[in-house]
């Protein structure tokens, strides 16, 4: 049986059951007030615009459903559809272009564009605690995709969306961002911030870099721009693990998504991030990961103009 088949995202009374049962495990609570006793469940009414799943807060007379206070909420279309394309983005290694949710789930592909940002805002962690204590092995690389727009084509990268990325060797956890400019300025307090003191870094031989002995263990390079990838000395010090974080990320912006405008760039890298740190190798299989977005929509709203 296909995993599609799930009643939950085919039946919508089905797909807000199954939603409450992550959002809400331990039962309702209230959004407007806390509360989590004398919650009362409203019966469906078409007729009288009684939508499902409809609760009421005996406390402060609130009426809500599970999609409020969520990435979710003012969301028209059937809550099932919305399980679909979560279950599809999530499962998709390289992503699914709006387009694709379009012809997919039967809907306008503004809703689809729509609801695979409010997805992606899902998938964003938010996690800052610094990657390699104890000592561990950190990578850090940069990339460079697609075009600041305005910008004048130039030789070089200058024209270009400049995105940093570090790789905890020890979890295989990434954290990536969108920087303005790969610079020592730039660079230094986003690493002195998101690294811990005691870790080991590793990157290439980029003049951004040249500092950061000073502020951790200790710092090696891989000069790749003398075709060396793996230090002979010790196979230890290399960014071939970062290097593929990256290639699964050009592969999908390029291949799938094929354009991207720069202020909605840290998303994209939000769901590029969010599969590849709740990846099988890490693992969390496609169902967990679902389970794991799904928890990640509470206490985020994302508007069609943001």
């Amino acid at each position: 049986m296909s995993v599609l088949s799930a009643p939950y995202f085919h039946d919508e009374a089905a797909a807000f059951a199954y939603l409450e049962s992550v959002i809400w495990p331990e039962g309702p609570t209230c959004p407007h007030c806390g509360a989590v006793d004398r919650i009362s469940h409203i019966k469906p009414n078409p007729a009288k615009r009684v939508r499902l799943g409809l609760k009421k807060c005996g406390h402060c007379k609130g009426q809500f459903t599970v999609k409020v206070g969520t990435v979710f909420e003012h969301g028209r279309m059937p809550l099932n559809l919305m399980l679909q394309a979560v279950y599809l983005m999530t499962s998709s290694k390289k992503g699914i272009s709006a387009h694709q949710l379009h012809r997919t789930l039967g809907i306008t592909y503004k809703s689809a564009w729509f609801l695979a940002h409010r997805i992606r805002e899902a998938m964003r962690s938010g996690d800052l605690a610094p990657f390699g204590g104890n000592g561990g092995f950190v990578e850090v690389d940069e990339t460079y995709i697609g075009r600041v727009k305005g910008a004048e084509q130039k030789r070089g990268y200058q024209h270009k969306m400049k995105v940093l990325s570090l790789l905890d060797r020890a979890t295989g956890r990434t954290r990536m961002m969108h920087v303005d400019q790969v610079s020592i300025a730039t660079v230094t307090p986003i690493l002195k911030a998101n690294i811990a003191a005691e870790a080991r870094l590793l990157t290439d031989e980029a003049g951004c870099y040249r500092y950061m002995h000073l502020h951790f263990a200790s710092h090696d390079t891989t000069p790749h721009n003398k075709g060396v990838y793996v230090d002979p000395a010790n196979p230890a010090i290399h960014t071939n693990t970062i290097e593929g974080s990256f290639s699964i990320f050009k592969r999908g912006m390029k291949g799938v998504y094929q354009h991207c405008g720069e202020k909605h760039l840290h998303r994209y890298l939000a769901e590029f991030e969010f599969r590849y740190n709740n990846r099988v190798a890490n693992g969390v299989n496609d169902a967990e990961r679902q389970f794991v977005a799904l928890k990640g929509i509470v206490g985020k709203r994302l508007t069609y103009a943001s």
